[in-house]
């Protein structure tokens, strides 16, 4: 198990995620992240995650996010649209189809639960 730990969420040096191209609807975003805390069994992961300007697909987990920079609308479908920035937390349910049209680089700090 990872030591109790603290860290700067703006600063914190990310690595490259492939993110897959049959995800991306329009534009070149780039996607990279980096765990900060894993459970033993793999089932709890809370991390940052960014991606710059574009349009993408994503089938979530159960998440709980908070933005610190950036801005993106996050549609669900058959659910609502979510118009996300600094400072807000997000809440997205395991299966949640969503499209992410990114408007300015995001980053964000993230609790998963498989």
């Amino acid at each position: 198990m990872t030591q109790s730990l603290a860290l700067h969420i703006a600063d914190a040096e990310l690595e490259p995620e492939p993110l897959d191209p049959a995800r991306i609807v329009s534009g070149t975003p780039e996607v990279t992240g980096r765990v900060v805390w894993e459970s033993e069994d793999g089932k709890r992961i809370r991390g940052i995650w960014q991606i710059t300007p574009g349009v993408v697909t994503d089938t979530e987990a159960d998440e709980l996010f908070v933005v610190i920079s950036g801005s993106a609308t996050v549609e669900v479908e058959g659910g609502p649209t979510l118009h996300v920035g600094p400072g807000d937390m997000g809440v997205l349910r395991e299966g949640d189809r969503t499209t992410w049209t990114v408007h300015r680089t995001l980053r964000k700090a993230y609790a998963i639960d498989l």
